[in-house]
């Protein structure tokens, strides 16, 4: 998955020229763009992709600034989360950026900012940029 943000927010970025450098700022500019798909009109499946390759970056947020890890999910946890891949916290709780991302998108909306979910996240650690 690590790779996936990375290619991600290389192809985003020389495009759009968004500021999109792994910071917990840089949540804010996720919540506006998935806004912005929301107001466009675009349909989930017309931008399932985009989705993913935001969940992936709000992963590697995590990653990068939590001391989260990606795990493959278990059985039970991709029922759950319908995803195969999350992020496991310092704490051992698993949570599912993709899933966040498309809640946002489906629900928008304060309650589902991702940069709020990663202020207000349990289980966080203190770690450096990696």
């Amino acid at each position: 998955m690590r790779a996936y943000a990375a290619d991600f927010v290389a192809r985003v970025t020389v495009r759009g020229r968004l500021p999109l450098d792994y910071s917990v700022a840089s949540l804010r500019i996720v919540d506006f763009l998935i806004d912005g798909l929301r107001k466009g009109g675009a349909a989930r499946e017309q931008v399932r992709e985009t989705l993913f390759g935001l969940g992936a970056y709000v992963g590697e947020v995590l990653v990068r600034r939590a001391g989260a890890e990606w795990v493959d999910f278990d059985a039970d946890q991709r029922a759950y989360f319908g995803q195969p891949v999350g992020v496991r916290m310092p704490d051992g709780r698993v949570w599912n950026p993709v899933g966040k991302v498309r809640n946002r998108f489906d629900l928008g909306g304060p309650g589902e900012s991702l940069q709020t979910f990663y202020l207000t996240l349990h289980g966080r650690g203190r770690r450096a940029a990696a």
